[in-house]
């Protein structure tokens, strides 16, 4: 090392600098990280459909471009015979969010993998294969008679949350957007086997 070299390496002002800079640069990464995120993750993005998507079927394809499975939007499949405006999507949504919330299921249940593994995720619960028998209005039904009186449906039995049925519609409707959101591929190969 030079001697010019190791004045400068001596030199606190030279190490300031350097942690200075570096935390500048450090920080518009994040920074820009952080916007890409957000324009990522907000409802109306490529990968995360605006709440009114749930007046649409929701499917889950096979895409070969991507080598993964997608949700696929497909034409207009109204849950309950109502079409939502985007407000009242966006409104029932929330309400089925907090119905969720307040029945704490991601205590057995999993959502984009997180929560708990002793039920099913829930991810794609609008088109699991037990469902998806059933076509538009009436998957929408059968699912929300469901949450109001649970049936024992594999190994372990859901109890009874005594969940109303404007409830069981909100969370019905929450878990049909969350269906329509791309979560590059996960759950892998959900549905597969009966052909989704």
């Amino acid at each position: 090392m030079t001697e010019r070299a190791q004045r400068y390496t001596q030199d606190p002002l030279f190490w300031r600098a350097g942690a200075i800079a570096a935390t500048i640069f450090m920080s518009m990464v994040l920074a820009a990280l952080t916007i890409d995120t957000l324009r990522q993750i907000t409802p109306g993005s490529p990968r995360v459909p605006a709440y009114d998507v749930i007046n649409n079927s929701v499917a889950y394809q096979y895409d070969p471009a991507r080598a993964e499975y997608a949700p696929k939007i497909g034409g207009e499949e109204l849950i309950f015979g109502h079409k939502y405006s985007p407000e009242e999507a966006a409104d029932l949504i929330g309400k089925g969010k907090l119905v969720i919330q307040s029945r704490a299921c991601i205590d057995c249940h999993t959502f984009f993998g997180n929560g708990g593994y002793y039920a099913p995720d829930l991810t794609r619960a609008w088109m699991d294969p037990v469902w998806s028998i059933y076509a538009g209005p009436k998957r929408a039904d059968k699912l929300a008679a469901f949450m109001m009186h649970p049936l024992r449906l594999g190994a372990r039995a859901m109890p009874d949350l005594h969940i109303q049925r404007d409830e069981a519609e909100a969370a019905v409707a929450y878990l049909k957007w969350m269906s329509s959101v791309d979560s590059n591929g996960f759950p892998d190969r959900f549905g597969a086997a009966s052909g989704q």
